[in-house]
């Protein structure tokens, strides 16, 4: 996991059998380990339109505090990497903001296509942007990194959720098709054929977007 948003797995899991050994400062540095993760997480996925009125900080503290409040229940059956755990909370947490906001506002925000918040996306968005160059595609000369990685973005917004997901997955987070599977519920297979089917579908929206489509034919 050495490209991952995540921190390291072996000192997450000493960090464990310090907890296990009951030492309380190692329940604040195991979350505070993954606060910085739990952001970039958050960020790629909150609608915009909820980060203008309610602070991403504020989901992280929630995710932190309902993490700490289950982690005996975590210790005592760990079934899948702590940091795969922790962020299927954020994602209930994300999901949890969504329909409060959709039932409390009442407003376009029913009628409007969500739109995912963004992180820090440039290289990843760049690294992605590579996986539909081949022998007759070489970098784009006219556009500048930023405008393509915005028109690539712009695409990943444009997939069905299923899809956009995997891909954020599997391209911001890092994460490797066996963590994917473990998070989705998905056999190793099945969780591999999904991604290729959503890179087939991002291509597809990238080839329905004329000006990115030509930029990364340039």
């Amino acid at each position: 996991m050495s490209n991952s948003i995540w921190p390291d797995g072996d000192v997450t899991a000493e960090l464990l059998v310090n907890v296990r050994g009951g030492e309380s400062l190692a329940v604040e540095q195991l979350m505070d380990r993954h606060r910085n993760s739990l952001r970039r997480m958050i960020q790629l996925r909150l609608d915009q339109r909820l980060m203008q009125r309610m602070d991403v900080s504020d989901v992280i503290q929630d995710v932190l505090m309902e993490a700490n409040r289950r982690l005996t229940d975590y210790l005592a059956n760990p079934v899948i990497p702590f940091h795969l755990w922790i962020r299927q909370i954020a994602k209930d947490r994300i999901i949890d903001a969504h329909r409060r906001h959709r039932v409390s506002a009442k407003r376009s925000i029913d009628r409007e296509q969500p739109q995912p918040g963004k992180g820090p996306m440039d290289q990843s968005t760049m690294e992605l942007a590579n996986q539909f160059r081949d022998q007759a595609l070489t970098p784009a000369a006219a556009a500048t990194q930023r405008e393509l990685a915005e028109q690539i973005e712009s695409a990943v917004q444009l997939l069905r959720e299923n899809d956009r997901e995997i891909i954020l997955m599997r391209h911001y987070e890092q994460l490797n098709n066996q963590e994917i599977a473990q998070s989705l519920g998905l056999t190793e297979p099945a969780a591999s054929m999904r991604y290729l089917r959503a890179l087939k579908r991002l291509r597809e929206v990238i080839e329905g977007l004329p000006t990115l489509h030509k930029d990364l034919q340039e």
